[in-house]
């Protein structure tokens, strides 16, 4: 039987400063692509570092406030989970609005948003393995996060800290609150105490959020695999001694 798990604070900072205490060397974040056959994995102390990084980046470089939205245009990638954690920890808004404050987008969306540019923030990742800057650069107005990004520290703390009354995100129009958002990870059935969720879901998508926030609460971790067929991702469910599928 499943149990409903406590839900330590109503915010993302305290959630993940929670786990911090428990068990900060336990992997977290597991990313295959098997396109390029990359292998990428974070343990919950360098996906904190990751998300301080990212936030750094936002709000003192790129002069995001609290209340502000951010747009998510990446495929399933393991810098999802880290540009979620990043916004909620300083009370952006995740958003799937087609004019966001700002954008963090791949190469695909570079050219739709880098027609944008002078009306928004528009931070572009080459989705290289490690973080890499684009070989070739970047149109003009846009920012390379794998340029930037190295340099930003592996701490944030922000002025104006969101509460668990801040919109967390607000996809298909639907805003839902930090307490909301860890109230429903806390009675989800995705995962019990401490399970390895395989996924193919994007962790940005309205039915994917839960893949990231359930896992991270209940003390467990996330194995999200790309491009893979049916025989390669049972093979990496095994290897990866996965407990829990989404879908299941």
């Amino acid at each position: 039987m499943r149990k409903t798990a406590r839900v330590p604070a109503s915010t993302f900072s305290t959630v993940l400063a929670d786990q911090l205490r428990r068990d900060p060397g336990r992997p977290f974040v597991t990313f295959y692509d098997e396109g390029t056959e990359e292998r990428t994995e974070l343990s919950l102390t360098t996906y904190a570092n990751w998300v301080a990084k990212a936030a750094s980046l936002l709000v003192d470089e790129l002069d995001l406030e609290r209340g502000s939205s951010l747009r998510i245009d990446l495929p399933p990638h393991w810098l999802v989970p880290v540009f979620l954690g990043a916004a909620w920890t300083a009370g952006l808004v995740v958003t799937d609005d087609d004019a966001p404050d700002a954008v963090v987008c791949g190469p695909d969306g570079l050219e739709r948003w880098a027609a944008d540019a002078a009306q928004r923030v528009v931070l572009a990742s080459a989705l290289a393995p490690l973080g890499a800057r684009f070989r070739d650069g970047v149109p003009d107005g846009v920012h390379d996060l794998g340029a930037e990004i190295w340099g930003q520290p592996d701490a944030f703390a922000p002025w104006d800290p969101p509460s668990g009354a801040d919109v967390a995100h607000d996809l298909d129009s639907s805003p839902v609150t930090q307490a909301e958002l860890w109230e429903a990870a806390a009675s989800g059935t995705l995962v019990s105490e401490g399970d390895r969720l395989l996924s193919e879901a994007n962790p940005a998508s309205p039915p994917g959020i839960a893949t990231f926030t359930e896992p991270l609460l209940r003390g467990g971790s996330m194995v999200l695999v790309v491009r893979a067929g049916r025989e390669r991702l049972e093979a990496i469910a095994v290897a990866e001694r996965a407990t829990a599928r989404f879908p299941a």
